[in-house]
């Protein structure tokens, strides 16, 4: 999808009040998606029974995987399990377990769950690089921009983010909520366009379908409203922490940042595939894009901390597309935090744009006019090349 260089003049988005398919609206390919997260339930992933992962299921979920990475594209997994893994090999009894026992669970069944991960994407030569988020990590600004650094740098590298609620060091509950909202948010934080949720059911239904009554999949939802949230039922997995209802939440974060979301089955072997040749399943639609939502969230919801005013080279690079380089910066001002808003101001100090600021506004200042080579030296570190990046930066009109 084509990145924007203004976002201030967006159109706004669509008002029309359908939330299904009609006769214009198509669902859309997996083909037509770049950087796309997919969401492993516990349920999908362990066998209950035998205590350990199904194998065989995982085995056709990495070639999947795995030939959509040979596509060159990005591709991340939220992966549940680490609980279940770990009372399987404690071999600790069914039922509720108390959160100290689920943290000690979590925290042998997490080596289980990372060495699965990497012994089944291992076999198509992909590397799976293991992190674990708290509530904290998608809430606190500096954390946010940490863990989307580490993404972006794994992905750069082709290899495959493997993502887990940190559940050894939760305090107030063992759970961020469910992995279907914390997909939501590593989708947003790492800027895909495609959000797979595989489930225990196929999509949604207009009604409970486990209750013998006449249900029917929707195949297309275009808003998420009243109507759509009331179709959601309960969970009825054992191992699984997230119903439907997460799923209709973990839509309206991902449909909100411009991320388009689809339900799919995961009790098939090649579930990825099925979704690609068209099988049975739920598409939920964004009216934006990644990049899109985020430049929107920019320009018009986060309060300036601060001011970078810019030379008249720097300015002609922004409108190029360019990121902001500490040797284009002529002026720092204001008292701001790395990941805080800025103002980008131009020589003759008209508002050029606003973005997010790499670094304090202490290094800021120390850093200003310096070429990327001088960075390290005045820091002492390899810091970011860039003051603000590109995709961080919302420019107004020329």
């Amino acid at each position: 999808m084509d990145k924007p260089s203004a976002l201030w003049c967006i159109a706004p988005f669509p008002t029309a009040n359908r939330h299904m398919s009609n006769a214009s609206a198509k669902p859309p390919r997996l083909a037509d998606f770049r950087r796309i997260v997919v969401k492993v339930g516990s349920s999908l992933l362990v066998d209950s029974d035998a205590g350990r992962a199904k194998e065989e299921w995982l085995a056709s979920l990495a070639q999947d995987v795995a030939a959509l990475h040979g596509e060159k594209r990005d591709i991340l997994v939220v992966s549940s399990g680490a609980i279940a893994l770990g009372r399987a090999v404690l071999k600790l009894p069914r039922g509720p377990l108390k959160l100290e026992d689920s943290q000690a669970a979590a925290a042998v069944g997490q080596i289980a769950l990372a060495r699965t991960w990497a012994e089944a994407l291992g076999r198509h030569n992909i590397a799976a690089g293991q992190i674990l988020l708290t509530l904290t990590d998608t809430e606190e600004r500096r954390n946010y921009l940490n863990a989307r650094s580490t993404i972006a740098k794994l992905l750069e590298w082709r290899s495959v983010p493997v993502i887990n609620e940190n559940d050894t060091v939760a305090t107030s509950e063992i759970r961020y909520g469910d992995n279907d909202r914390l997909a939501a948010r590593v989708a947003t934080m790492a800027s895909a366009d495609l959000l797979v949720l595989l489930s225990d059911i196929d999509g949604l239904y207009d009604a409970p379908p486990q209750n013998g009554a006449q249900a029917n999949l929707v195949p297309l939802v275009e808003r998420i409203t009243p109507e759509i949230e009331s179709m959601a039922g309960a969970s009825g997995s054992e191992l699984s922490r997230g119903g439907m209802t997460t799923k209709i939440e973990a839509g309206k974060i991902a449909t909100t940042g411009g991320i388009h979301m689809v339900i799919a089955s995961g009790r098939i072997a090649h579930p990825l595939r099925a979704i690609r040749e068209g099988g049975r399943c739920t598409w939920f639609l964004t009216p934006a894009n990644p990049v899109t939502a985020r430049k929107k969230w920019i320009a018009g919801s986060l309060e300036p901390k601060g001011t970078l005013t810019i030379d008249a080279g720097a300015v002609a690079a922004l409108r190029r597309g360019n990121s902001l380089l500490p040797v284009g910066v002529i002026k720092v001002e204001g008292a701001f935090a790395r990941g805080d808003a800025v103002v980008v101001r131009g020589p003759d100090t008209a508002e050029i744009g606003r973005g997010l600021v790499a670094y304090d506004a202490e290094d800021a200042e120390r850093i200003k006019g310096r070429t990327s080579a001088d960075v390290q030296i005045i820091l002492g570190i390899a810091g970011r090349a860039e003051m603000v990046h590109r995709d961080d930066l919302v420019l107004g009109h020329a």
